[in-house]
């Protein structure tokens, strides 16, 4: 099926590995002209550009507002043309289990920072160059769309991860559903949906992977038996983002957890030590 991505600019954050990494090489395969955003290393984009011509990766700093400025200017002068669809994928993860209670303000803020404010300044300045060109000869508003990478812990929290959690159900709750209204103020048919995926086989993961247990207790709270790959997303992304699949689709999240409904049980040798410790 044709998705209608020939020639559509599409800009993905965070594109340099994972999910994102997957994302921007589906949407080449599409014809898509792609702008891949990247933090401080580039990983394997900068190969992919050697062979597809259109790719233009470009390295941002999205908690930066300048940078921000920079790196839809970049993106509209390299296709002579503003993006037409936006996917928020960036986003950091503190490997460590902290408890709310032992979590210093300074990785509370740079998690809101990065995940939180760095998507606010994305998006707007998505749309801001979007309304710019309307006045002129600008791109196919009809193809607009935004597509927000989520989390299952912005559905069931994140114990030991509050910041993350609170930072993806943000995202995909209040964010989305207010966005949703707001777009077509520039774009008329301009969509907005999340996608909130449970565990992926990425570097987040590896924790996963490398305890046994949790990984049993995860498969059994997930029907579907599985972790995700990042290319299961991608699909899923694909999908939101075209005009042509999902043009009545928008203000929706989509779980892509497995049909895992909850989090992962607990280890039951977990209660018998809180309840040691309650005596």
């Amino acid at each position: 099926m044709d998705l209608g991505f020939e020639g559509v600019h599409v800009l993905v954050t965070g594109a340099s590995g994972g999910i994102g990494l997957a994302i921007t090489k589906l949407f080449l395969e599409h014809g898509a002209r792609v702008s891949a955003q990247y933090n401080s290393k580039p990983g394997p984009l900068d190969n992919i550009k050697t062979s597809n011509d259109r790719l233009h990766v470009i390295q941002a700093d999205v908690t930066e507002e300048k940078a921000v400025t920079d790196l839809f200017l970049a993106a509209g002068e390299a296709w002579k043309q503003e993006a037409q669809v936006l996917i928020l994928n960036h986003g950091i993860f503190t490997a460590e289990d902290v408890d709310l209670v032992d979590m210093e303000l300074s990785q509370w803020d740079r998690c809101l920072s990065v995940n939180l404010t760095g998507s606010f300044l994305v998006a707007r300045q998505f749309l801001r160059q979007l309304r710019r060109s309307r006045a002129g000869c600008g791109p196919d508003l009809s193809k607009v769309a935004i597509v927000i990478i989520g989390s299952s812990s912005g559905e069931f929290g994140e114990e030991s991860h509050i910041d993350y959690a609170v930072t993806k159900s943000a995202l995909q709750t209040g964010f989305l559903s207010t966005l949703k209204h707001e777009i077509i103020k520039i774009a008329p048919n301009g969509r907005v949906n999340s996608v909130a995926p449970g565990w992926v086989n990425t570097v987040m993961a590896k924790p996963l992977f490398s305890d046994p247990d949790l990984l049993r207790r995860t498969l059994a709270a997930t029907p579907l038996r599985r972790i995700a790959e990042p290319e299961d997303i991608a699909t899923q992304v694909l999908i939101l983002a075209s005009s042509k699949a999902s043009a009545h689709v928008t203000g929706t999240n989509i779980s892509m957890a497995g049909g895992q409904e909850g989090r992962i049980p607990p280890d039951p040798e977990d209660y018998v030590a809180l309840k040691s410790g309650m005596k």
